[in-house]
């Protein structure tokens, strides 16, 4: 079949056409990924996963990146020290007593914690809230520790967890739990809200 000349001028013009927009929709796709990926949120307190419907509010579910408001010191080090050796212990199952991965409990895991970094404190949670001073809650920052009184029957304080975030309105802070073993909370759960008892600070 014999193409007049006009006719492989249009068959060119579609083809070049035809070229060109596949390479537009090729380009369009890498920018709509280019932008997705790059896509960030500098000096965020918190890393959703990726592909989560988890709201990020709930602490369980979300990587903690604690964010140094104050000039960095050796302090301040020391407390991200002591969070980090609590939070490495995430999942430990709760054993009164216990000191190590196998199990731990509140006190066990802040002793621990706090011994990882040179520094020996009471082992039990009513004698460690004899140490220090005792503070605001709106005094609290990272590394500064809760004291609660669980149980009906209870009249001295017999728990304890470490701070390990400050949100607006939320103090988040991990501990052994009875029931879930060493998990991270939020001061604003119902029941650790009404079994608080105080802050105090022990560096």
């Amino acid at each position: 079949m014999l193409f007049s000349q006009t006719d492989s001028r249009l068959y060119m013009t579609r083809t070049s056409l035809s070229i060109i927009i596949s390479i537009a929709l090729v380009s369009c796709g890498g920018s709509k990924k280019a932008v997705k990926s790059a896509t960030t949120v500098e000096n965020t307190r918190y890393i959703a996963p990726e592909k989560s419907s988890v709201p990020t509010s709930d602490p369980s579910t979300r990587e903690l990146m604690y964010l140094s408001e104050i000039k960095p010191s050796e302090e301040n080090q020391l407390r991200f020290n002591i969070i980090k050796n609590a939070r490495q212990y995430e999942g430990t199952p709760y054993k009164y007593g216990g000191t190590t991965p196998k199990g731990m409990d509140c006190s066990g895991l802040v002793y621990t914690a706090f011994l990882e970094e040179g520094i020996s404190i009471p082992r039990v949670s009513r004698h460690i809230a004899e140490e220090g001073e005792r503070i605001k809650t709106d005094d609290v920052i990272p590394g500064d520790l809760l004291f609660f009184i669980t149980g009906r029957r209870s009249r001295q304080i017999n728990h304890v967890g470490i701070v390990v975030d400050v949100l607006p309105g939320q103090i988040l802070f991990i501990h052994s739990s009875t029931s879930q073993g060493v998990i991270v909370s939020s001061l604003n759960e119902g029941y650790w809200n009404n079994a608080f008892k105080e802050a105090r600070r022990i560096m």
